[in-house]
Formats: structure tokens, C-alpha cells, sequence
């Protein structure tokens, strides 16, 4: 006997045997069960198909050339063979895309049951009682939930204390800092801070009206440093030429136009929660998981902290 077909044979048994102990002689076994009985029996027929696969092809490199006609072109020195594609692989071809209709509008539908559908469809339902049952919370007792929420899900990035852990987050302690400042003017923004879109433009289509020309580095400079320092400062006047037209003189934004950037709001919060946003240090991820009701008093909590 070849020893390829001797081989072939070993390792069969070898494997179908493996099968056998594992699942045979496990506790509870095959237990009568049809559908485990039907997965071995596939295990079994997959090993042997497998096996026959490879010692066929194997064979055939052992002992086949190649024939047929050159293709005129070649690289280096490298030709391919005029010929037609193997009918087994088109056979195969066309049964693989035949399943595949198949499996998806009558084997598996996209609508069938699942249990990720299952588990999403009762997170919906939690998620319904949840905001019900806690719709009426407010004030303090919403804080105390948003610091619960928070500490849960946020000071992973953020910390313990939202200082945002030497720079691994924003510092949550104050509304904006100074290099988040500097990269929004210098590169625009759009992150639906408004709940909606939004953009605001980068530094090429921002004027200030005291100078009538673009904003420069040192105004630059000038309006993060009083921005971060809470509306204060030296700034002041880059800030009422360039800024307030959108944001306001006192920086709380305006519906519809710009957001606020002197102090944080639970609306403002919930946004970034619902929509995720980008800024100097990188981008952080919406937060899906969270209901409304948890999303409202994280944004609670945030707001008291800088107050």
C-alpha cells in the first residue's frame, strides 16, 4: 500500500477517534441527543473528506505535469497555462453561491431568531422600565445616580476624581482645557455637541472682527487661555471679535448655533454620551449602552462637578 494512503488512513482513525473520546466519553456523552449524534457523525464525514482531499491532491503533485498552452506573456521568465478553469471548481463555485442565497432567505433569514436579538430586545425592555420607573428623579438624587453610572463606566478613562488621569482623558473638573481649545480652533469641530450637525469651521474661515483678518497663532493663544481660565483673562477682546457671534459674550452658546463652552450641561453631556466626539487627546466612543434616563444623570453629575 502507498505509504500517502496508509498515512491518510492513520491519521483518520487517529482523528475520528480523538472525536470519539472527547465528546463519547465526556460526562452526559452523546445522551441519546439527535443533534449531538448528527454533529459527530458531521465531524466524522468533514475528517474523512478532508483527509481523502488532501491525499488526492498530494498524489496529483507527486505525479502530474503541467501541460496545455503558454500565454504569450510572462514574468520573469514566470508563464501561465491557457487553461480552462477545472470543472470541479466551477461546480463548487456555483454551489457555494447557490448555498449562500439559500442560507440567508430560507436556511437562516436575516429576521430569524438569534439570542444577540434576543438579549438586545430585552435590554430595549429593561431599558423602557428603567426610564419609567426613574423618570421623576432629580436634583441631588440624579447626581447621586450619575456618580454611580459614572464611576461604573467612565473612570476607567476619565478617574476616580474625572481628572482625566494625567491627560489620558479630558479633565472633566473644568469645561474646556487650553489644548482642546487651540485644536478645535485650529482644525474645526463637528461633533454634534447640539445633537445635531453642526460643524464649526477651522481656523481659515474664522475673522476677528476687531482686526478684520483671519485669527492668527498669538490670538490663538489669547482666546484658549481665557476660554480654560473660565471666561477670564487676557483674551477677552479676540474672544468677543471671533467667538461671540456664535457662542455668546458670556460663552453658554445658543440654541441651534453653537454649543456652550463656559460651563458643562446635562443636554451638552448626553450629546457627547449619544454621539461620542473627537478632540486633541483622540477620540472617545459613543455610549450605546447607556439608557437615556443614565445618560441625563451623568450629565448631572459632570454639570456639579465644576460648580
Amino acid at each position: 500500500m502507498n505509504k500517502l494512503y496508509l498515512w491518510g488512513i492513520i491519521i483518520t482513525i487517529a482523528m475520528v477517534g480523538f472525536t470519539y473520546l472527547s465528546v463519547g466519553t465526556s460526562e452526559g456523552g452523546l445522551n441519546g441527543d439527535i443533534v449531538n449524534m448528527l454533529t459527530v457523525a458531521a465531524a466524522v464525514v468533514l475528517v474523512i473528506i478532508t483527509v481523502f482531499v488532501v491525499i488526492k491532491y498530494v498524489r496529483q503533485m507527486q505525479t502530474d505535469t503541467a501541460t496545455g498552452e503558454l500565454a504569450d506573456e510572462s514574468w520573469d521568465n514566470i508563464g501561465e497555462y491557457k487553461n480552462p478553469l477545472p470543472m470541479g471548481w466551477a461546480i463548487s463555485f456555483i454551489l457555494t453561491m447557490v448555498w449562500g442565497m439559500w442560507y440567508w432567505v430560507l436556511g437562516y433569514p436575516v429576521a430569524a431568531y438569534s439570542q444577540i436579538g434576543e438579549y438586545n430586545e430585552d435590554v430595549a425592555v429593561h431599558n423602557e422600565k428603567f426610564n419609567a420607573e426613574y423618570a421623576s428623579i432629580t436634583g441631588d438624587r440624579l447626581v447621586e445616580m450619575g456618580e454611580s453610572v459614572f464611576l461604573a463606566e467612565c473612570k476607567v478613562c476619565h478617574g476616580i476624581s474625572a481628572d482625566g488621569i494625567d491627560g489620558k482623558a479630558a479633565n472633566l473638573n473644568q469645561r474646556l482645557e487650553e489644548k482642546t481649545v487651540k485644536y478645535v480652533v485650529n482644525n474645526g469641530s463637528n461633533n454634534q455637541l447640539l445633537g445635531m450637525e453642526m460643524p464649526m469651521p477651522d481656523r481659515n474661515g474664522l475673522f476677528n472682527a476687531n482686526t478684520g483678518a483671519l485669527i492668527t497663532d498669538a490670538e490663538i493663544d489669547a482666546v484658549a487661555s481665557y476660554v480654560a481660565n473660565g471666561m477670564t483673562g487676557k483674551g477677552a477682546d479676540v474672544f468677543a471679535g471671533t467667538c461671540a457671534a456664535c457662542h455668546g459674550e458670556d460663552g453658554k452658546g445658543m440654541d441651534m448655533v453653537a454649543p456652550n463652552i463656559a460651563e458643562f450641561t446635562p443636554a451638552l453631556v448626553t450629546n457627547v454620551l449619544n454621539h461620542g466626539k473627537k478632540a486633541a487627546i483622540g477620540r472617545m466612543p459613543a455610549f450605546d449602552r447607556l439608557n437615556a434616563k443614565q445618560k441625563e444623570a451623568v450629565g448631572a453629575y459632570i454639570t456639579s462637578l465644576s460648580k
